[in-house]
């Protein structure tokens, strides 16, 4: 099956301001997290935040931002077992923060009002909140759930659905690298990823 690239144009400026690039990195600095496969943590980010923030921003302006593999850690689960998840390095969740700026206005119009997964402004309490109300007019529940769905979404599907909305070359380009990025195992070595996307991810949901 032939692979749909978004292709970086030079005309094609995203012209991303500064200050979009500042916001995300606030919002990650404020939900804290791990360090990524460079070992890098926020408190080392920001001892030279004022050049890492240029650096990260002239890479994304130009197209010539790539990310770092994501590193996989092991989450147990309540029921059992364990749950894969992703921690990409702090740049790259900034990155991924300052394309979200970007597609989620657009995208959000689309979902539908009973969608309560990952949206803004909206959460599992309000879901539960209006199940409360609909137990009482309706007497049946229909439960559904898509076994590993994020380890095994196709990602030509993905990259498909995405761009049917948003008019932003730049940022399907990255969302491309991003679903293609290797994957560092717990013994460090490093696995290719054809289909998924890594539970943790900023831009994940």
């Amino acid at each position: 099956m032939r692979r749909e690239t978004s292709k970086w144009k030079h005309h094609e400026d995203p012209r991303i301001p500064k200050r979009v690039v500042w916001e995300a990195y606030q919002r990650v600095k404020a939900n804290l997290g791990a360090a990524g496969v460079d070992d890098q943590s926020i408190e080392d980010f920001d001892r030279d935040v004022k050049n890492n923030l240029f650096m990260l921003w002239h890479r994304l302006s130009s197209g010539s931002y790539f990310p770092s593999p994501v590193k996989r850690v092991a989450i147990k689960k309540r029921q059992g077992g364990t749950r894969p998840l992703g921690i990409p390095t702090v740049s790259d969740r900034i990155a991924q923060g300052v394309v979200k700026a970007y597609l989620e206005p657009e995208l959000e119009r689309h979902f539908h009002a009973d969608s309560y997964g990952y949206r803004p402004e909206k959460s599992a309490l309000d879901a539960v909140g209006m199940a409360r109300q609909r137990c009482w007019r309706h007497d049946w529940v229909l439960d559904l759930d898509i076994q590993a769905f994020f380890d095994t979404i196709p990602h030509d599907l993905l990259l498909r659905a995405v761009r049917k909305h948003p008019d932003c070359t730049w940022g399907l380009l990255y969302i491309e690298r991003w679903l293609t990025a290797p994957v560092q195992l717990e013994n460090g070595t490093l696995e290719p990823r054809e289909r998924g996307t890594p539970q943790g991810s900023v831009i994940t949901p």
